[in-house]
């Protein structure tokens, strides 16, 4: 008897399992790496809307206010889709999981991490302390510490979404992933000039 009985309680793990991974109708489930990405990329979207706003306040420069612009536009609308697609999906915008579970196993350990964030965080984001600090700054000073820590947000976010395109062949969840390594690069290049052209430089890379 003990053996049907580990038999079917192989298989109930195994639905369950399935269930959280792909929902009742194929569909992500909650702990899909969809899901995972969708909470927590809307997440680190937000913190850069944030920093956007914050560094667009100050009456920047040009180009630097530009930038910003297209950030707060760029993210609000990728971040709108994201909590669009949990809804679809018929999850919760919130999770118990722990950021970048859904990257646990594929290569991410934490170590991406801003200086203070615990590992297993989202690589990438900014400290409380750097968001005072950005808060504070004035004149050429706040846009060069903006450009450095939107550097470093980049890199994390282009992270989470090639990590993304390791796990998912989704189409509209992988398009995304695409286009957010596309477009983040591309203003990872443009920022470093800004920085050049003030005389600073970036702070060290979070890529290994």
């Amino acid at each position: 008897m003990r053996k049907p009985v580990l038999i079917i309680c192989g298989v109930l793990v195994l639905a369950v399992a399935a269930f959280l991974l792909f929902g009742r109708d194929g569909t992500p489930g909650d702990a899909s790496p969809e899901a995972g990405f969708a909470r927590d990329m809307a997440t680190h979207h937000a913190q850069a809307v944030d920093m956007a706003f914050t560094v667009r306040d100050k009456g920047p420069a040009k180009e630097i206010r530009n930038l910003a612009f297209d950030i707060i536009s760029t993210q609000s609308n990728q971040r709108g889709m994201f909590q669009g697609w949990l809804q679809q999906w018929g999850l919760d915008q919130a999770t118990d999981q722990r950021p970048m579970a859904w990257m646990s196993g594929h290569g991410h350990g934490g170590a991406a991490a801003a200086p203070g964030i615990a590992p297993g965080a989202m690589p990438g984001m900014a400290t409380p302390q750097e968001l005072t600090k950005l808060k504070e700054a004035q004149g050429t000073q706040a846009e060069v510490l903006f450009l450095q820590l939107m550097i470093r947000h980049h890199e994390g976010g282009v992270q989470m979404a090639q990590g993304l395109l390791k796990l998912s062949t989704r189409p509209e969840v992988v398009s995304m992933a695409q286009k957010i390594v596309q477009g983040q690069s591309g203003e990872i290049k443009l920022m470093t000039e800004l920085l050049r052209q003030r005389g600073a430089q970036p702070y060290p890379s979070i890529v290994k």
